[in-house]
C-alpha cells in the first residue's frame, strides 16, 4: 500500500491482489467525478505502470487517437506507424507490451467512456485485444477508469457482447467518510474540530479534489467564501462543469437534481416530473438510472403514511449545498458564509444536512448500537402524528430481530437538550408510527444522533439510546 493515499484500505486490497495474481486481470474503477480515481490508480502503481492515456472530453474520434498515439510515443519514439483507427491503435499498444521486460504489465486507460465516441469501433477494438492478446498472457494487468458510470456499467461490466464476463474486477470508488476526510485534512495542515469537519463534508462531502482546494492558511469559513462566494471562486461555477462532463443534455440533469434538492428525504417518480414538467417515458428514466449509478442520487424504499414507495434521493452534498444557495452564489455575496453562520437559518440547513450525513455513515451507526450483525432496513417514514399534521421520522432502521429504532438527528452547537413539548411530540410520534405502520408487536427504541450528545434533564429518559458525531467518524 502506499503512504500517500488516505483511505481506500480495501481498494488497495483489491489492486494489490490483482498486481501478485499469475494471470492477466481487468478491472474497470468506476464512481462519481472528482472522487479520486486517477490518483489512487497512478499513487498506487507509481513507477510501475507501462502506459497510461486519457480520453478527451468532447473530442471526435481523430482527435481520441491522435492523442492516444501521442501518448504512446512518449513512451516509445520507434512506433511511428500513426494509427487510423482503433484497431491500429491498440495493435500499436501491442507491440509496446511485447517489447517490454517488466514482468508485470501495467496498462491504465483513463476516462474510457470518453474515448468510446459515435460510430469509432472503439468497443470492438478494445475487445479483440482483451480476447485476442491480453487474456492469453499471464502479465497484464489491464485498468480502465470512467466517471460517466452508466457508460462504465453497459458498456463493461454489464456488457452482453464481446467483453460480457470478461472483467476479472470491478470497483466502485466512493467519496470519503468523515474519518478518511479527517485524515486527508490534517495530512494537508489543518487543525480543524470534527465540528468544522462535519460542516465541511456537509457543504464539499467527501471528495478529495474539493477537500484539496482547501488552503490550511485559512480558516474552514474563509475557505468556503473563497471557493464559493466570490467572482472567481473555484467552485461557483462547478455545478455546471460536472454534469456536462458526464453527461448530455446535461441541462434535464440539472433540472432533476434541481427539484431533488428541495426535498431532503426524495420525491417519488410522479413528484419529480411534475417540479420538473418532463414527459415520462424511456428518457426520463435513462436520466434518473444515470443519476443513480453516478452516485448523485439514491433510490431506496419509504413508507408515506404506511405505504411502501420508492423514493430518489438526491445525496450529492456539493450539489445539495450549491442549489440551497444558488442565488447567493451567483450573487457572489462577499463574505457571506461567515455571516451566515451567524443566523438561525443556518442551523435549519444544518439540521437538514446532518440527516443525510447521517444516512451516509449508517453502518457505523448500526456499530455503536451495537447491532452491526443484525440485517435491517433504513428508510425515512413520514406518517400522520395524532395532531393531524403530517410528521417526518428522520430514520427508521427495521431490524430482523424484531425491533425499529427510531431516529432523530439534531445538530447543534453543544449537548441538546429536549424539552416538554418535544417529548411530548416524540410519543405522539412512536404511537402515531406503531398505528400506521399496524405493527403492535414491535418493540420501538427512541435514538438520538446528535452532534454532542443529549444533556441529561426530566425529558430525556424518553431516548433509549443515542450516537454522537464523534460516533460517525468510527
Amino acid at each position: 500500500m502506499r503512504e500517500k493515499i488516505i483511505g481506500r484500505t480495501v481498494e488497495q486490497k483489491i489492486l494489490s491482489k490483482l498486481y501478485l495474481s499469475d494471470k492477466s486481470e481487468f478491472v474497470a474503477v468506476y464512481g462519481r467525478r472528482r472522487v479520486g480515481k486517477t490518483f489512487m490508480i497512478k499513487e498506487f502503481f507509481e513507477n510501475e505502470l507501462l502506459f497510461s492515456v486519457s480520453g478527451l472530453a468532447n473530442e471526435k474520434t481523430a482527435k481520441q487517437l491522435e492523442n492516444f498515439y501521442l501518448t504512446l510515443l512518449h513512451y516509445d519514439e520507434s512506433l511511428t506507424n500513426e494509427p487510423k483507427d482503433w484497431l491500429q491503435a491498440f495493435d500499436l499498444l501491442m507491440r509496446l507490451v511485447e517489447k517490454s521486460n517488466a514482468k508485470r504489465k501495467v496498462i491504465l486507460l483513463d476516462e474510457l467512456p470518453w474515448m468510446d465516441t459515435p460510430k469509432s469501433g472503439f468497443i470492438s477494438a478494445l475487445e479483440h485485444f482483451w480476447n485476442d492478446f491480453a487474456s492469453s498472457r499471464h502479465d497484464i494487468l489491464l485498468v480502465v477508469c470512467g466517471s460517466a458510470t452508466s457508460w462504465m456499467m453497459n458498456k463493461l461490466i454489464n456488457n452482453h457482447g464481446g467483453l460480457h464476463n470478461r472483467l476479472t474486477s470491478h470497483i466502485r470508488l466512493k467519496p470519503f467518510t468523515l474519518r478518511e476526510t479527517e485524515e486527508m485534512l490534517e495530512s494537508r495542515g489543518f487543525n480543524l474540530s470534527r465540528y468544522e469537519i462535519a460542516i465541511c463534508y456537509m457543504i464539499l462531502g467527501g471528495i478529495p479534489f474539493y477537500l484539496d482546494m482547501l488552503d490550511s492558511e485559512y480558516s474552514l469559513t474563509q475557505n468556503i467564501d473563497r471557493l464559493l462566494f466570490t467572482d472567481d471562486g473555484r467552485l461557483s461555477n462547478e455545478i455546471d462543469n460536472l454534469y456536462a462532463s458526464l453527461f448530455k443534455n446535461s441541462t434535464d440533469y440539472i433540472k432533476v437534481v434541481k427539484v431533488l434538492s428541495e426535498r431532503k428525504s426524495g420525491l417519488n417518480r410522479t413528484e419529480i416530473q411534475k417540479g420538473t414538467g418532463m414527459s415520462t417515458g424511456g428518457s426520463f428514466s435513462t436520466i434518473l438510472e444515470n443519476l443513480c449509478s453516478c452516485g448523485f442520487v439514491k433510490k431506496h424504499d419509504a413508507y408515506n403514511d404506511g405505504k411502501k414507495e420508492q423514493l430518489y434521493q438526491l445525496v450529492d452534498f456539493y450539489t445539495l449545498f450549491y442549489f440551497y444557495f444558488a442565488d447567493k452564489i451567483k450573487a457572489h455575496k462577499k463574505n457571506f458564509w461567515e455571516k451566515f453562520q451567524t443566523k438561525s437559518a443556518f442551523y435549519t440547513w444544518a439540521g437538514l444536512t446532518f440527516e443525510m450525513l447521517a444516512f451516509e455513515h449508517v453502518e457505523l451507526i448500526k456499530k455503536t448500537l451495537g447491532i452491526s450483525g443484525i440485517l435491517s432496513t433504513e428508510y425515512p417514514c413520514r406518517i400522520v402524528g395524532t395532531d393531524s399534521k403530517n410528521t417526518q421520522i428522520d430514520m427508521v432502521i427495521d431490524r430482523e430481530d424484531r425491533t425499529v429504532n427510531i431516529c432523530e438527528m439534531k445538530f447543534s452547537e453543544s449537548e441538546y437538550a429536549i424539552d416538554s413539548d418535544e417529548e411530548i411530540t416524540l410519543r405522539n410520534r412512536l404511537a402515531a408510527y406503531r398505528k400506521t405502520m399496524k405493527r403492535k408487536r414491535l418493540s420501538l427504541q427512541l435514538t438520538y444522533v446528535t452532534t454532542f450528545g443529549v444533556s441529561k434533564n426530566k425529558h430525556s429518559g424518553i431516548v433509549n439510546n443515542q450516537v454522537k458525531l464523534d460516533d460517525l467518524f468510527g
